[in-house]
C-alpha cells in the first residue's frame, strides 16, 4: 500500500495492473480484534453501483499488504458497519 496522496493508494490487481484507490473509511472491531479498511477503485458493476472492498489492514504501517477477509463472522461486521454508514448516508440526503 503507498498513501502518496491522503486517502489514495495504489494496489496491482490480479492482472497486474496498478489500481488507484480511495480509502472511504477505516475501523478496528472489538468483536474480530482486527483493523479494516473499505475502499473503492471507483468502478461501478453491472447495476450501475460503485465498487467497494474491504481488507484487513496493519494500522500502525509496519505491514503495507492488505489482507483478505478470512470468517464469515468478519463478513458480517463489515456488511453491518456499511449497512449503518448507508443509512446515515441515507438521512442526510
Amino acid at each position: 500500500m503507498n498513501d502518496e496522496k491522503k486517502g489514495v493508494f495504489t494496489i496491482v490487481n490480479d492482472k497486474g495492473e496498478e489500481v488507484e484507490c480511495e480509502i472511504l473509511f477505516t475501523f478496528d472491531s472489538d468483536e474480530t480484534k482486527k483493523s479494516y479498511i473499505v475502499y473503492t477503485d471507483n468502478t461501478t458493476d453491472e447495476d450501475g453501483s460503485i465498487k467497494v472492498y474491504a481488507s484487513v489492514f496493519d494500522p500502525t504501517g509496519t505491514n503495507p499488504d492488505l489482507l483478505p477477509i478470512e470468517t464469515e463472522k468478519e463478513w458480517l461486521v463489515i456488511e453491518n458497519i456499511l449497512a449503518s454508514v448507508q443509512e446515515k448516508i441515507d438521512e442526510a440526503a
